[in-house]
């Protein structure tokens, strides 16, 4: 395992900063990492309670971080190192799990095309839960198959084992409380166990580990439909992520034809096509009740096309002279690899560019202070933009947000309260310049009153004086009669 999780750590270093890009979600983590336990717990109340715990594991993470190398790596280093890691891990079970259920060469192969996977590198460098998620997942994984393992002839025991029960148990819940749509892999266990054939006692086991689970669960997933309105944003699923699915889905069950003898009571199609089919279809279905498909939530179910294409390279790519494979043929398959690795490597390199996210919210803050003269108002459109603010807020000093109420911190939410639509069209019209930092154009606008009464103002009253474009936003300086200076973007 040691090799394909080293290959996983050196990808995950590649290019780590990323030009100091962040886009907005890891803005959010960032502002939640850094506010203190007490305020933390009361934002929570009001909003993403979902990733409550990995805002609390990341407030802990950089504390450690700051007092021990005192930021000599930057903080956008340390806002990613923990998913570095987590995916490093992740890399070492996926090993693991096809050594234990088809040999070592499969899991040496399965190791090295999980950290190859693009999906796997891109959320390596992200800080955010789900490289977390997709470790404990896959660490969960691997005890169930040593439980099975130690349950199957000739090493059954009449007793089930109860610190893998305990350690099983223990992560997944660990895995759904980071996120709860983790939770999903539990019928890809039952459907592994069940096709094993396994004794009573074993599901029985099983099932009172899931009903564990999901008891712990319960209560944050039902806090969490009071804050349902965070997922509004979702529609249909994105038709890239539908597709990645596709591609790996379609390969994967190519790669399952291939004649493979598993070692274990669990094979390897009984655990690898569910964990790669399941985990998404599931999500696809509930998303026909309310949208809620984005494959990083389902992340996992790349493991399950590992673990079938590295057995399957480690049939194909078997030394020259075992069971008929002539050199040429070794040398055509090898040869094959290559390419598909070539072609992969424009991906990987797009990756660690900033233009590889929705936004950078460091080009939108230098965007800002490079346009901005100060006295100058600032307006977010629509207001949760305002989580750019969050990694530079020196770029915004001297600037006056005429929206906002309460700031994020005091008001404890992700992006701040804003005052009434009549309140903020007078404080702009008392501006004689402002900078407005917004969507690009092509995206849909919010109709609150807010909203509505900054657009109608800035129409009426101000007239553009230049636009700036950056990933993901766009920065207009807007003045009224005569007063567009210098300092107006272009």
């Amino acid at each position: 395992m040691l090799m394909p999780s080293g290959v996983m750590l050196l990808l995950g270093a590649w290019g780590i900063r990323r030009q100091d890009a962040i886009w907005r979600d890891e803005a959010v983590s960032y502002d939640m990492a850094h506010r203190s336990l007490p305020d933390l717990w009361h934002t929570l109340l009001h909003a993403d309670v979902v990733h409550g715990l990995y805002y609390a594991l990341m407030h802990v993470w950089f504390r450690a971080y700051d007092a021990t190398l005192d930021g000599t790596f930057g903080e956008v280093v340390g806002l990613r190192l923990p998913s570095v890691a987590a995916m490093t891990a992740a890399t070492a079970g996926v090993a693991l799990l096809g050594h234990r259920l088809v040999g070592r060469r499969a899991g040496l192969l399965a190791g090295f095309t999980f950290a190859c996977i693009p999906v796997v590198q891109q959320y390596a460098q992200e800080g955010r839960s789900y490289a977390t998620v997709c470790a404990l997942v896959v660490w969960a994984t691997y005890l169930l198959v040593l439980t099975a393992a130690a349950a199957a002839p000739p090493h059954a025991s009449p007793h089930p084992r109860p610190r893998l029960w305990l350690g099983y148990t223990a992560l997944m819940l660990a895995a759904c409380l980071l996120h709860e749509f983790a939770c999903l892999v539990l019928p890809v266990h039952a459907a592994a166990l069940i096709l094993a054939r396994l004794p009573r006692r074993v599901l029985r086991a099983w099932a009172l580990s899931a009903a564990t689970v999901l008891a712990g669960l319960a209560p944050l997933a039902v806090f969490s439909t009071r804050q349902s309105a965070q997922i509004s944003w979702l529609m249909w699923p994105d038709p890239l992520q539908l597709l990645t699915f596709a591609v790996l889905a379609v390969l994967g069950l190519a790669c399952a034809r291939v004649r493979i003898r598993s070692r274990g009571p669990i094979g390897l199609r009984a655990l690898g096509i569910p964990l790669l089919l399941l985990p998404t279809l599931l999500l696809l279905l509930l998303s026909h009740v309310e949208p809620a498909y984005v494959d990083r939530y389902v992340l996992y179910y790349v493991v399950g096309f590992a673990l079938l294409a590295g057995a399957a390279l480690a049939r194909l790519l078997r030394p020259a002279g075992e069971a008929g494979q002539t050199r040429t043929r070794r040398l055509r398959r090898t040869a094959a690899v290559a390419l598909v690795l070539a072609a992969l490597l424009p991906i990987d390199v797009h990756l660690r560019s900033p233009d590889s996210r929705v936004d950078d919210v460091t080009a939108v803050a230098r965007a800002v202070r490079a346009v901005a003269e100060p006295g100058d108002g600032l307006l977010f459109m629509p207001a949760r933009r305002r989580i750019w603010t969050a990694t530079r807020p020196h770029d915004f000093r001297g600037l006056t947000d005429l929206a906002l109420d309460k700031s994020p911190l005091a008001s404890h939410t992700l992006y701040g309260t804003e005052r009434s639509g009549d309140a903020i069209r007078a404080r702009m019209l008392a501006s004689r310049r402002i900078v407005v930092a917004g969507d690009p154009d092509g995206q849909p606008a919010d109709d609150n009153d807010q909203e509505i009464a900054k657009r109608a103002t800035l129409r009426d009253a101000f007239e553009v004086c230049g636009t700036t474009e950056v990933r993901g936003a766009r920065i207009t300086v807007y003045g009224r009669a005569g007063a567009c200076g210098t300092g107006a973007a272009r």
